[in-house]
Formats: C-alpha cells, sequence, structure tokens
C-alpha cells in the first residue's frame, strides 16, 4: 500500500508559502508530458540528494515516489533545506516495500537505472506517465530486480577510470530532462503553462 502526500496547493496559497520570483528568470514555452513522469528513489539514504530531486520534481511537474525505507526522516533538516520552499510543490508518494511498489507499476511503462545497464538512457522511446526508478546512493537497485527485468535496465555512460558512479540527484536530472525533451511533441497540451526555468 501507498501513502500519498498531498503537498500540491493553489496557485495562491503558493506564491504565500514560496520566495518571491527570480527577476532575471526567463520564461518560455514548454510542452509539460501529460499523464506527468514519476521518479520513484528506492530507499534513498542521504537527505540532500532527495531534496534536490524533490526540487526537480516540483519544476517538472513529476510525481516523486520513495520506496522501501529511507536512511531519514521526511522531516529531515538536510532534506528540507535540499528541497528549500518547494515542497509544496511535490506530489509525493511513499511505498512501504519495492515488491509492493513494482506490482503496483507492473501494468505501467518503466525503467530502472543502473551502472550494469547496457544500453544508454538516450536509446529508450519514453512516454508521459513513465516511471524511472532509481537505486540507493551506496549499493544502488537490488541484484534480483535487475535480473528480473533484464531488458528494463539502463545506463548512463560515464568514463570509469576515476568514478564509479554519478551523483543520485545528478542522474535522475539527466534522464528526466532527456525524457521531457523526447516528449515535447508527443505529451500533448500543457496543463501547467509556460513554465519558469
Amino acid at each position: 500500500m501507498s501513502t500519498t502526500f498531498f503537498f500540491l496547493h493553489s496557485p495562491a496559497m503558493l506564491a504565500k508559502i514560496m520566495k518571491p520570483a527570480h527577476r532575471r528568470r526567463h520564461e518560455f514555452p514548454f510542452i509539460w508530458p501529460a499523464p506527468p513522469f514519476n521518479i520513484a528513489l528506492v530507499e534513498p539514504e542521504i537527505p540532500p540528494n532527495t531534496g534536490n530531486i524533490a526540487r526537480l520534481c516540483a519544476a517538472t511537474g513529476t510525481a516523486l515516489h520513495l520506496v522501501g525505507p529511507t536512511g531519514f526522516r521526511l522531516n529531515n533538516p538536510a532534506l528540507r533545506r535540499a528541497g528549500l520552499d518547494y515542497w509544496a510543490a511535490v506530489d509525493l508518494h511513499q511505498h512501504a516495500a519495492l515488491g509492493e511498489f513494482m506490482q503496483e507499476i507492473s501494468d505501467k511503462q518503466f525503467y530502472l537505472f543502473s551502472t550494469s545497464g547496457k544500453a544508454a538512457y538516450t536509446s529508450v522511446s519514453y512516454r508521459p506517465g513513465d516511471y524511472l526508478v532509481f537505486g540507493n546512493e551506496s549499493r544502488g537497485l537490488p541484484d534480483d530486480l535487475l535480473a528480473a527485468y533484464p531488458g528494463k535496465v539502463i545506463g548512463i555512460p560515464i568514463q570509469t577510470a576515476h568514478v564509479r558512479s554519478l551523483n543520485l540527484a545528478t542522474a535522475a536530472a539527466i534522464v528526466l530532462y532527456e525524457a521531457l525533451r523526447q516528449t515535447q511533441f508527443t505529451g500533448g497540451p500543457s496543463s501547467s503553462g509556460t513554465p519558469a526555468v
């Protein structure tokens, strides 16, 4: 069973919660996918990473799913600080266990991101509503999950001579914006108007 946190508020309420808009911000037309994408973090461990991803989700209208036990409480100061005042705009869902979550999305399109992925993230044809699933910072996704869905395991190219993997928040942003780029002409009319970037 999943728990949904209804942090979405009316524009008027968000205006009261959020800081004033940046004066140098440039706004331009962008087609946001409908339904939105979903980012799932399996047992995330580092609060600032999850906070940064929450901010990414708020900025793009993407739903955020926290799956299994986390290495922190949701009221952790570092988590809140990384997400700044954007938490009110995050469509946040919490799922008790990975098996339960995978059963919930079994009829959806999903991708598992791992350093073991043999297909590049740019080779995937993303569709609105897809689930982008990432493992935690120290272990990644469980081996048995990757073995169960070999055709769904996707990677991001890196030079491995000096690093083992990308930062979790960096990886999530790279993949999500590639998915958004691909769906510019397939996502349908924007439901949220012109974006703030």
